[in-house]
This record gives C-alpha cells, structure tokens and sequence, in this order.
C-alpha cells in the first residue's frame, strides 16, 4: 500500500510544560501508592515540573469520574491520568464499580477533549493487581504516564 501523499502525525518532546492532572483512588491503597508513585516519577523523569502536577485523592474508583470532571473544569489539564484498583470479591459489585469508572472516563475524555488515560486496574484477585503495580516496565502507573506524554504530545500536533 503505498503511503505517499499522507500526513503523519507522530509524538515529539513539546510536553515540557504539560498541565497534568492525577486522581487516585484510595481504596486499595497498598496497590494504588504504588501506582501513583510510579506515575509521578515517569512524568517528573520526562521533564514535567512537578507544580503542574495536581494530585486528588477520592474514596474509591467509582468516586473518580466525578473528580476527573471537577478537574477538567477548575484546572487547565493537558491530561488527566485516573489510578485505581478494582478487585474481584465474591459478589457482582465489581462490574459495576469497574463498567461505571470505565464508563465514566471514557465519556468525559470525549465530553472534553482532553485525554483521559485509564489506568484503574481491574483484576480477579491481589496476585494480579500487585505484578501491574510492580517495577517500571510492568507499573501500569508508570505505563499510563508515558500514555499521558504520548497523548498530549499527538493533541498539540493534530
């Protein structure tokens, strides 16, 4: 197929001065710090000053949409990145928080026109949500900055 005559946008390295906004969940907490952590040390190692990072810690994933929304509406956010941990127990009450966070995000990403980057994990059990909240390659904190930088970089290009 050839190629020619069509418009490439790739990534570049203006995110300098990127305005990014963080909510976290709380609950779960032993797996979300982790998550945070590695997300704030991703985006500070690429050069994002850590005064325009603002951090909001809410309750639980299913409180994060809110907050997500409050932010895009009272910051000036290039990005929001939401962090979470949603663990299957015994009872159906973890397709809801997981469809409705998700379902949520993924609205106000689109509402907005700012990325939103999901980075909730939903997993069957503890194991799981502590090997995608382990070293930087596998830290779904980690990985959802680097979406964050990639996203804010394509918007300013488009």
């Amino acid at each position: 197929m050839a190629m020619d005559n069509i418009t490439f946008i790739n990534p570049g390295n203006d995110i300098q001065d990127a305005r990014i906004g963080i909510v976290c969940s709380r609950f779960n907490r032993f797996i979300v710090e982790r998550l945070q952590e590695a997300c704030i040390e991703q985006l500070v190692s690429a050069g994002i000053h850590r005064e325009n990072i603002t951090l909001v810690q809410v309750p639980g994933a299913f409180e994060i949409p809110v907050a997500v929304q409050r932010v895009l509406n009272k910051r000036d956010c290039d990005a929001v990145i939401t962090l979470g941990a949603v663990i299957r127990g015994e009872t159906p009450h973890f397709e809801y928080i997981a469809s409705e966070c998700a379902r949520g995000i993924a609205g106000l990403a689109l509402e907005n026109d700012v990325p939103v980057i999901f980075g909730v994990l939903t997993v069957d059990n503890r194991e799981q949500a502590e090997q995608r909240a382990g070293t930087e390659e596998s830290n779904k904190g980690a990985e959802s900055a680097r979406a964050a930088l990639h996203m804010i970089s394509i918007m300013r290009r488009i």
